[in-house]
């Protein structure tokens, strides 16, 4: 649950401060109610573990361009899917996490739809973006899968969740090959 926790924290600091960024309307609005859906996890993930995640002192940076935040938020949107269907499996009474993860990576699908099928210049951007994402990503996993409980599920965990959001970026057209 730790993890949950602190994941989640971070999830809310990067929503927080992609929302601060002047992005078009329809994406103000979705991260305005994608900060309170994490807001609201965060808070179930604190009672639950019976303390609070320490409040960051400045926000993360994120990308200033839509094309580079919108894959951004869309692998760790991804990623937070694949741990919230974990922790539906282990704890069916937080299934309503999954259905938020799902809703948040459905909206990032059909944003990095219309980018990649928009400009040229943007569609290009949000491919290199994605690259460099999925070089960072295997170290985050393995970061994610820290906790001693998992020892003897963390090399088959990590295969998986990396395999599904592999498959994820490259149904979308953000990458060519896993190894991309």
């Amino acid at each position: 649950m730790e993890r949950f926790l602190k994941a989640e924290a971070m999830a809310l600091w990067a929503v927080r401060s992609a929302r601060l960024q002047g992005f078009p309307p329809n994406v103000q609005t979705f991260l305005r109610k994608h900060e309170e859906d994490e807001r609201g996890h965060l808070a179930q993930f604190e009672s639950m573990v019976g303390r609070q995640s320490r409040e960051r002192e400045r926000l993360p940076a994120v990308p200033r361009q839509w094309p580079a935040l919108a894959v951004q938020l869309y692998g760790y949107e991804a990623l937070g899917l694949e741990f919230a269907k974990l922790l539906a499996a282990m704890r069916p009474d937080l299934a309503a996490i999954l259905v938020d993860e799902e809703t948040h990576v459905g909206f990032f699908e059909r944003e990095i739809q219309k980018i990649l099928a928009g400009e040229s210049a943007a569609a290009e951007q949000a491919r290199v973006s994605a690259r460099a994402w999925w070089k960072k990503l295997p170290r985050t996993v393995e970061r994610y899968l820290e906790a001693e409980a998992l020892d003897p599920f963390r090399t088959d965990l990590a295969r998986r969740i990396l395999a599904v959001i592999g498959e994820r970026f490259r149904a979308a057209g953000l990458l060519g090959s896993p190894a991309a």
